[in-house]
């Protein structure tokens, strides 16, 4: 019987990557110019201020994203179909009601999540990190409770920063650490989770030839 996961399509990691940072590199500069491009076309003068701009930009960057994601692989990864819905929802708030609290509080609100189900489902003897990283890797029991409870902290300290930097940093501070701030900062993180997962990596059968 055929593996589902053989059938699934590959993603150049590349692509991949451009796929899941180019709406937020987006987002950072249609704020940066945002008054300009206001100013010089009427049509985006219903938007009022740069960030709202960014916003609608984000929103239709993350949903082509998404798009160009299943037309690829047939397949959505969890973390960015979770956080692609809760940005068309706050997004729209924000659009809708023309304030950027919203929009601000959208990374909270996803890390939070996050961090909430990985360590609920912990504390059900459940450990759910393989459905958000798209079970990339396979780790022995001890190793995913472990690299669990390690992101769960991490999602919600996150979820701190965010809170402390968007009440009491500008708007455009506050677009430019959620681009080049936070990103550097998760990546490092994982890469310090390397050592954990090599010590309880799960070696895979070779596949036998018929």
């Amino acid at each position: 019987m055929t593996d589902t996961a053989t059938v699934r399509r590959k993603e150049n990691p590349l692509l991949k990557l451009l796929l899941e940072l180019g709406p937020l590199v987006l987002f950072f500069f249609v704020n940066a110019r945002g008054q300009q491009l206001i100013d010089s076309y009427q049509a985006l003068s219903i938007f009022r201020e740069p960030i709202f701009l960014a916003t609608a930009v984000f929103m239709i960057a993350i949903t082509i994203s998404l798009a160009a994601s299943w037309a690829i692989t047939r397949h959505l990864a969890v973390m960015p179909l979770v956080t692609g819905v809760i940005v068309l929802v706050f997004g729209g708030l924000t659009l809708a009601l023309a304030d950027d609290t919203f929009i601000k509080m959208k990374p909270t609100i996803v890390n939070v999540l996050f961090g909430t189900v990985l360590l609920g489902g912990l504390a059900f003897g459940k450990s759910l990190l393989g459905y958000v990283f798209d079970s990339a890797f396979h780790l022995t029991d001890e190793g995913w409770r472990k690299l669990t409870i390690r992101w769960g902290l991490f999602f919600f300290v996150l979820a701190a920063i965010n809170e402390v930097v968007w009440r009491t940093q500008s708007t455009d501070f506050w677009v430019a650490f959620k681009v080049w701030g936070i990103m550097p900062i998760t990546m490092v993180f994982a890469m310090a989770q390397i050592p954990l997962m090599h010590r309880y990596m799960v070696e895979e059968p070779a596949a036998e030839d018929n």
